[in-house]
């Protein structure tokens, strides 16, 4: 998956959330054992919902974006399990 993302007329209704345990779903059902994802650094609500999901902060890719150019924070998720009913 390249990018995940949702018009703004339709965030906060769990449509990421559903991506993000179907993406689970089909990565343990093709046996991976671990998620690797980018954010940009500003954009919070999307790094709390990875952070809800039990992601990481593994590192930082300096002017990874760009328009405008800004940083990526690197985060990983071992084990795609089900944690307390989310995965």
């Amino acid at each position: 998956i390249n990018n995940l993302a949702v018009l703004p007329a339709y965030r906060r209704q769990g449509i990421a959330t559903g991506l993000l345990r179907h993406m689970f779903e089909q990565g343990r059902a093709h046996g991976a054992v671990r998620a690797t994802l980018e954010v940009r650094r500003s954009n919070e609500p999307a790094r709390l919902l990875y952070e809800r999901f039990g992601f990481v902060v593994a590192g930082v890719r300096r002017g990874y974006y760009t328009k405008p150019v800004e940083d990526a924070i690197v985060l990983w998720r071992e084990g795609l399990d089900e944690v307390n009913g989310r995965p």
